[in-house]
């Protein structure tokens, strides 16, 4: 057995180092003289993260949600519009094709219908209102045709809600 001397000896009898019983017996009573406070106060901690974390979860997902659904709305926006761009093109093509066109003319295209209705003005006047629907979205064009002969002449062309 080698006698260990000086600091060396001295550093094995403290209490912080890991040969000293005693030294974890006292600490294990103070540990039991606690009491169950300490426990619960720990759960509630924990509790309250999981909730902040949990709504921080599901504010985001309905964030991602509603920006789906906006997305999905303006794409259905566009397809209208494009539809209502279209019918009014029919329209006018009728009108060239005959010169004293008035009526409504339906379109069914790939997600929606668009139809349109020209009325006739004075002279060579014609407004046609045109519809444009897919889903739930409608979108509407006002157009004024002031002359049809001999090239057909649009003076507006207008959205209107």
């Amino acid at each position: 057995m080698v006698e260990m001397s000086g600091r060396i000896a001295d550093s094995f009898s403290h209490p912080r180092v890991f040969g000293n019983k005693e030294y974890f017996m006292k600490k294990d009573k103070n540990r039991s003289n606690l009491g169950p406070r300490d426990g619960y106060i720990a759960l509630i901690t924990v509790i309250v993260v999981g909730a902040v974390g949990v709504a921080v979860g599901v504010s985001l997902l309905l964030l991602g949600l509603s920006s789906s659904r906006t997305g999905f709305a303006v794409e259905q926006s566009a397809k209208a519009r494009s539809l209502a761009n279209a019918c009014a093109e029919n329209a006018l093509q009728l009108i060239h094709d005959s010169v004293p066109y008035t009526g409504t003319a339906n379109l069914s295209l790939d997600d929606g219908t668009c139809s349109s209705t020209v009325t006739a003005g004075v002279g060579q006047n014609r407004t046609i209102v045109v519809t444009g629907t897919v889903g739930t979205v409608i979108r509407k064009i006002n157009i004024s045709v002031t002359q049809i002969t001999p090239t057909i002449s649009v003076s507006s062309w207008l959205e209107i809600p």
